[in-house]
């Protein structure tokens, strides 16, 4: 399988974080929240958390604190199909793609429902044919790129398509809750809204860099499922993150990175590049540690963190297109992804020149 087009879309409003502070404090569910809730929110908002500002689809940013289900339920539906097609439709001129080339269509999301799903909106936007094979896959939260690609390569491999677009959207502030809980807080201040889309193909394109799907394995460790999850709470969705998520993401990525490398026969240094979630500052931190890598190393991740926050599943395209636009060297380059689950996603792509 190989990567022929990247595409991503971010809202246009981009909110530094100092300015989400300064909006949160003269706020009604501000004066709700206790002092040590103000302080947390303060330190995250106007302290070094590795971002410094957020896209989100709120014009003006006081629609945040719109919070009620119909209101979130409204912000979703008007904004996920819109970003997913935007990085479609870049994901298909990167490619010199027609959309009706198109033979089937995935889409990941965790911060919303629709039925019919997202690909229906996406489908009817982009124009794609109505023997289209379209599938919604939701639940996989911030690693769910990886499954979907995993998805997109055994309807490649089956002779059924020949390719497919695979697009990841997440309407995070669809999905912000505020109360007094530490991890319901520090999630209000990490997440931004995008998407990203990929053509995948069964042959490369010619004349320009190769990206090939090499190897892929995963890892569910269901007994953390209650260390970074949805939960539903008044209506509306609030995400669990619990302090331990850093050490357990770079526990398992690590144990995932070290093994996949002995099922695929390839040594420690033969990796050339990084592709790897972003989840916040201390998850980075706590991924170079474990997997010891340089801030070079990390420097596409920490820059798509410090423009757009954690994005959720889109990142991993924010970061590949950041790669590639940067000429990293070529070679096996390792994508990393994790989330609700509590899952671990990775990858060797091999990069040419």
């Amino acid at each position: 399988m190989f990567f022929i087009g990247l595409g991503t879309a971010a809202p246009p409003q981009r909110y530094e974080q100092r300015s989400c502070w300064d909006a949160l404090r003269q706020s009604a569910p501000f004066t709700q929240l206790t002092p040590r809730a103000h302080a947390i929110l303060k330190k995250v908002l106007c302290g070094d958390n590795g971002i410094d500002a957020r896209h989100l689809a709120l014009n003006p940013l006081e629609e945040v604190f719109n919070l009620t289900p119909d209101a979130l339920q409204a912000r979703f539906t008007r904004h996920a199909p819109t970003l997913a097609t935007e990085a479609a439709r870049r994901a298909l001129e990167d490619a010199s793609c027609a959309a009706n080339e198109m033979d089937a269509v995935l889409i990941s999301t965790c911060t919303g429902y629709l039925c019919p799903g997202l690909t229906s909106y996406v489908a009817e936007q982009l124009g794609l044919r109505e023997n289209i094979f379209a599938l919604d896959l939701v639940g996989q939260g911030c690693g769910a790129a990886l499954p979907n690609f995993r998805a997109a390569e055994a309807i490649l491999k089956s002779g059924r398509a020949k390719k497919v677009l695979s697009i990841c959207v997440e309407v995070c502030s669809a999905a912000f809750y505020l109360d007094n809980d530490p991890g319901v807080l520090i999630s209000a201040c990490l997440f931004g809204d995008g998407a990203g889309a990929a053509i995948l193909s069964a042959e490369p394109l010619p004349n320009r860099r190769r990206v090939e799907w090499k190897f892929t394995d995963s890892r569910l460790v269901t007994t953390e499922r209650d260390t970074l999850r949805f939960s539903h709470k008044n209506g509306m969705l609030r995400n669990i993150l619990l302090p331990q998520v850093p050490q357990i993401a770079s526990e398992i990525a690590g144990n995932l990175f070290t093994e996949s490398l002995v099922a695929a026969g390839v040594e420690r240094d033969q990796i050339t590049g990084w592709i790897l979630h972003t989840g916040g500052r201390d998850v980075i931190l706590a991924l170079r540690d474990k997997l010891k890598l340089s801030e070079s190393d990390v420097r596409h991740s920490s820059a798509v963190l410090r423009e757009f926050g954690n994005i959720s599943s889109p990142t991993v395209y924010f970061v590949l297109q950041a790669a590639l636009n940067d000429r990293v060297p070529g070679g096996l380059w390792w994508m990393s992804a994790f989330g609700a689950g509590f899952s671990c996603h990775g990858a060797l792509l091999e990069v040419g020149k």
